[in-house]
């Protein structure tokens, strides 16, 4: 296999563009190698088969999702309310919608992983240990709620972010600051623990 990294990445986006346009079903070598605009056979140099290039989309949409690090300094400085969790929870939510084919291409891996095993132990270990990372995050930083409180909002707005990119009428633009603001609202009990910074 091939080593060059940069062109590896490439292909991996390529991939993930592949598959949020045409789904997991045109997701081929050929069509990665033209949406990358490479000769034929490059992606084929690159990835044993078809489900080690889906493999590694799902993980390199995870890495361009990673928040750069004044975004972390921003979270371990500012204070540990409500105002700055729904600050921090729309940050997350553009982030994320701002790479539509990354989450859209997340969404034909999850349907894939229904039909393939070994995909599915794949993105059920980086799906939970990025949850899993987000509860020890949230509690690390005193920010106020517990692990509930992570797992509810991330099915909430994962749910938000999804209508957006499908049905983007459902839920205009202009209402998706007020909705994320509301779940904060509504999933945080009243008594849980305020710290302060």
């Amino acid at each position: 296999m091939r080593q060059n990294p940069a062109r590896r990445a490439a292909l991996v986006d390529a991939a993930i563009e592949v598959l949020a346009r045409e789904g997991a079903r045109g997701l081929t070598f050929r069509a990665v190698d033209s949406e990358a605009k490479v000769p034929n056979g490059t992606a084929s140099n690159y990835f044993t088969n078809r489900d080690d290039l889906l493999t590694q989309a799902g993980a390199r949409v995870y890495e361009r999702w990673q928040p750069d690090a004044s975004a972390f300094a921003e979270v371990v400085e500012g204070p540990r309310d409500r105002a700055h969790l729904t600050a921090l929870m729309r940050e997350m939510v553009g982030r994320l919608t701002d790479f539509p084919a990354g989450y859209l291409a997340l969404i034909e891996l999850r349907l894939e992983a229904t039909r393939r095993p070994e995909l599915r132990a794949v993105l059920t270990r980086r799906i939970r240990a990025d949850l899993d990372a987000n509860i020890g995050f949230h509690l690390e930083s005193g920010m106020p709620g517990d692990a509930t409180t992570v797992v509810l909002l991330y099915m909430a707005l994962n749910w938000l972010i999804l209508e957006r990119l499908t049905l983007p009428d459902i839920f205009p633009g202009s209402q998706v600051d007020d909705l994320v603001a509301d779940a904060v609202e509504r999933i945080l009990t009243p008594d849980a623990p305020v710290r302060e910074a």
